[in-house]
């Protein structure tokens, strides 16, 4: 079933409760819960099942030991990659591409009129979620719709993890007009081994030899005189 065959519902409230769930949960939050309950009901942007999910969410991250419900959020969304926020490291990783993407981003951004604090990144999903509750109901659908692959990874990490949070991810997925469902995404190292420090040289191995565990050729090339000349200047 695709949801794009019903049209987009103006979900702007729904939207701004959804990225304050996503954000870090300090004592503030609990003050907030009540208004999240109201928005999320009164708005009625999502199905009544999905919901009430986020009403029980709510209840237990405001009743459980404020130290207990962040510890938790920081080990699911801040220790693995897969749950990450930042959700153009699900795309670009640490690779240089992701400088240009966040910069178009931002002007898209500031063209809305909406202009970042300086510790904030553009790609962080709660502020994605904000800049989309400004916008149009289908905009916001179709803004939220380019990133739904990213989304649907996240959320099969978190039913992974048997997290709350992944209400959250499926109530966004459904903002964007398709369907939460599982998909196939890669593990996470371990810890040890994406801090583990890599060997000079790889250990000298003969990995991407010829022929591993046998003699190798060495090549010596002699310098010219002007190269000997020019290293004992720079020296």
């Amino acid at each position: 079933m695709n949801l794009f065959d019903t049209p987009p519902v103006n979900a702007s409230l729904t939207l701004r409760a959804l990225a304050y769930l996503l954000r870090y949960p300090d004592a503030s939050f609990r003050a907030h819960g009540p208004e999240l309950i109201e928005a999320l009901e009164n708005e009625s942007a999502l199905s009544p099942s999905r919901t009430n999910e986020l009403v029980i969410m709510i209840h237990k991250l405001t009743k459980r030991p404020t130290l207990e419900v962040e510890s938790e959020y920081v080990d699911i969304f801040d220790r693995g990659r897969r749950t990450s926020l930042l959700m153009f490291e699900h795309v670009h990783g640490d690779s240089r591409d992701r400088g240009p993407a966040m910069v178009d981003l931002i002007q898209t951004y500031e063209k809305a009129g909406l202009y970042l604090d300086p510790d904030e990144l553009p790609d962080y999903l709660p502020v994605l979620l904000e800049f989309a509750s400004t916008q149009p109901a289908v905009q916001a659908r179709a803004f939220l719709s380019e990133t739904a692959h990213i989304s649907r990874a996240i959320f099969t990490a978190l039913l992974e993890r048997e997290s709350d949070y992944a209400s959250v991810l499926a109530a966004i997925i459904e903002l964007s007009g398709e369907k939460a469902e599982r998909v196939t995404i890669q593990q996470d190292p371990d810890m040890d081994e994406s801090w583990q420090e890599p060997e000079v040289f790889g250990g000298c191995s003969t990995e991407g030899q010829n022929k591993p565990g046998q003699p190798q050729l060495i090549r010596i090339v002699k310098r010219t005189a002007t190269e000997t000349k020019l290293n004992h200047q720079g020296a």
